[in-house]
């Protein structure tokens, strides 16, 4: 495979933000030359730390630099989509941060702009890249297992407005269009059907924040496979994402890049892939398209069945 040189741009200095540049550190010929964030300050901090040559505010500036290959988005999910479209009408491969969009129409118009313009726009979805879904999937794809329920807990301890550093928000989070959306897709992803069912309820919602801080979601897909999936900001316990395979020969249980039988056993998942690190295996995925000019596994277009099963479920709960 070729390693050329790709220069990367990552915009967004919190806690994904510093995820992919520590994951780009491990990757030969990815080199970052620019770092933005809103805080000049932690921009060149991060810059310094991870040796990128160039730290600014203004996404445009660094748009604007010679020789950008591509941009990583770490930024505010509400700008997702309109800073992908400007990477990608700037004619820079885009990797954005999941969510891709929080309304169907600005997840197809990214879409459809980096078509046009023949580009690669990668979605950070990241459980199709984790060591332990890559192993279910192995053995989906290896007739050894056949996807009866995924059963998915996704709980947090947010109420208050505050990011995963447990610093002030300048936006507000969504349950169903952020953290859903990793479930959703990973179920789509591992199944290969098409959601025949879906069906949302949510709770009360939070009188400052203005989004429901607990809700439910059941899928059925057109292969008869089921997914449950609870979320909550109200969760006072462990937090995270956890996943239950039930299947026709075995159970996993998948909680970020580990593995466990369903009696409790670890399985050693150290062999799967090149790297136990599953933001770095998604950043070392978008480096390998742009070098072979491909669409790459989470394309933009690839998840964009999610989106539709999200806006679904949207418009039911508002309805």
């Amino acid at each position: 495979m070729s390693t050329r040189i790709v220069n990367i741009v990552v915009a967004g200095v919190g806690a994904f933000g510093i995820k992919h540049l520590e994951g780009l550190a491990h990757i030969e010929g990815a080199r970052v030359v620019s770092v933005v964030g809103p805080e000049q300050e932690k921009a060149r901090s991060a810059a310094a730390r991870f040796g990128a040559p160039h730290a600014t505010a203004d996404l445009s500036e660094a748009l604007a630099l010679p020789g950008v290959d591509a941009v990583i988005l770490c930024t505010p999910t509400p700008m997702h989509a309109r800073q992908a479209i400007a990477c990608l009408k700037a004619g820079k491969h885009v990797q954005v941060e999941i969510p891709l969009a929080d309304r169907l129409d600005d997840a197809r118009e990214v879409v459809e702009e980096a078509g046009r313009r023949s580009l690669v726009a990668m979605c950070g979805h990241t459980r199709r890249f984790n060591p332990s879904h890559q192993y279910v999937r192995q053995r989906i794809g290896a007739g050894r297992f056949r996807l009866q329920h995924l059963v998915a807990q996704t709980f947090f301890f947010r109420r208050s407005n505050l990011n995963a550093l447990g610093e002030p928000r300048s936006w507000t989070d969504h349950l169903l269009w952020h953290h859903a959306a990793h479930t959703v897709d990973l179920f789509l992803y591992q199944d290969g059907g098409e959601i025949v069912q879906a069906h949302a309820v949510q709770g009360p919602m939070h009188p400052e924040l203005g989004i429901a801080m607990d809700m439910s979601i059941q899928l059925k897909s057109s292969t008869g496979a089921l997914c449950t999936l609870a979320l909550s900001f109200n969760n006072e316990g462990p937090l995270g994402t956890t996943f239950r395979y039930i299947g026709d020969t075995a159970t996993y249980i998948a909680s970020y890049d580990d593995l466990y039988t369903g009696a409790g056993d670890k399985i050693d998942v150290s062999q799967v892939d090149v790297s136990i690190n599953g933001i770095e295996l998604q950043d070392r995925e978008f480096i390998a398209a742009i070098r072979e000019g491909r669409e790459p596994n989470a394309s933009a277009a690839g998840v964009l069945p999610c989106y539709e099963v999200l806006d679904r479920l949207s418009r039911q709960l508002a309805g």
